[in-house]
């Protein structure tokens, strides 16, 4: 081989070698966005991806992470249980190891195990069953929202110090979000030794809810907590407003959607609900709602500060560790605390947020909210 033909082959190969190289160098880090596209909670879908695009615009603007750059794939699992394990199952075929959601609660719980058994960093910003976490020993699994046994409380106590009713109906989808946040609040008002004497379930998705409107007026009860979602809440108040049942409802942050004021109509105006602190009103975010609001997006809606927060805690835990490799990525979170816009968060050994804070509202028939009286 002549000294001009081992030239050109050693620039080939060169050539050859920077086109392998460049994909590595260019690949991006994948995280899953799981959640409702399509179904009744849509919108709480909505306010995840929210959060999580404007984190990773904003990541990915200075330049990604270790050169990286961040790209979401956006998976629909209807918020179903059945959908769940079908949205892990293609997260994990599609070799992405980390994941922002499930949304609610019970899809979350379905899909968690096969998240962890396969080494996949998932955190959800909105699933609050204690459920998901409670004796399973996750490794991968975290939060960056409360649980229903820290929501529970704090609207008991709003019912209890506040609006001190003699008869509560406590009513629930018989689902694991619903029905578990409302078991918490029916222990902690049993425990103040108010009456709870209608303690029941109803089937989501039903469009007569005339029965059960009945009982409560037979048993003369003076307030109502709905555990479960918006649809069914909306259609709760407005069914016993046209039945005369004049009385106030409350919920859990699953009610808070600007859609239960075409279900509910006028009824609705004074609905109580605990929702996530509204972290867009504290000075410290000012830049950060801002960013929000440049995209037409809605900082303080329940779930929106908390997938920026769980993005972010992505990004920090892949810094924090050297390494994309989410087992390492899963170990540096345990064991570390991050600065979010919903405060300084770390988590327990089970994923669990060491503290949150939710606080009580009033919804208003605009679509509004303001913190109770």
């Amino acid at each position: 081989m002549t000294k001009h033909h081992r030239l050109a082959a050693m620039a080939a190969l060169a050539l050859t070698a920077g086109m392998l190289a460049a994909p590595a160098q260019a690949q991006a880090i994948k995280i899953a966005v799981v959640g409702p596209t399509t179904g009744p909670v849509t919108q709480y879908g909505d306010m995840v991806r929210e959060g999580v695009a404007t984190a990773i615009e904003q990541v990915n603007a200075q330049g990604g992470v270790n050169g990286h750059k961040l790209e979401t794939v956006i998976i629909d699992d209807g918020c179903e249980p059945k959908q769940g394990p079908t949205a892990a199952n293609r997260v994990v075929n599609e070799k992405i190891s980390f994941v922002v959601g499930g949304v609610c609660s019970g899809a979350t719980i379905a899909a968690a195990p096969i998240y962890d058994q396969e080494g996949v960093v998932m955190i959800t910003p909105s699933a609050t069953a204690p459920a998901l976490t409670d004796g399973k020993k996750y490794n991968f699994i975290f939060r960056t929202i409360g649980r229903d046994d820290q929501q529970g409380p704090a609207a008991a106590a709003y019912i209890i110090e506040k609006v001190k009713p003699k008869k509560v109906a406590i009513l629930h989808d018989k689902q694991s979000y619903g029905q578990g946040i409302a078991t918490s609040v029916k222990s902690q008002l049993e425990k103040a030794g108010i009456a709870v004497p209608v303690f029941e379930g109803i089937n989501a998705g039903d469009s007569d809810y005339s029965a059960v409107i009945t009982k409560l007026k037979s048993q003369n009860v003076d307030f109502v907590y709905y555990g479960g979602y918006h649809p069914e809440m909306g259609l709760l108040m407005r069914q016993a407003s046209e039945q005369g049942l004049k009385v106030r409802f409350m919920g859990p942050e699953g009610t808070g959607n600007p859609d239960i004021n075409a279900i509910a109509g006028p009824a609705v105006e004074g609905m109580l609900l605990t929702l996530p602190a509204d972290f867009s009103q504290d000075p410290r975010n000012a830049k950060l709602v801002q960013a929000f609001k440049d995209k037409q997006r809605n900082a303080s809606g329940a779930f929106q500060l908390t997938a920026y927060t769980a993005t972010m805690a992505i990004v920090d835990g892949i810094k924090g560790a050297g390494s994309t490799d989410p087992a390492k990525v899963a170990a540096w979170l345990h064991k570390s605390s991050i600065e979010s816009p919903i405060g300084t968060v770390s988590w327990n050994s089970q994923g669990d947020l060491n503290s949150f804070a939710f606080k009580v509202y009033e919804w208003h028939k605009d679509g509004s909210h303001t913190p109770a009286p």
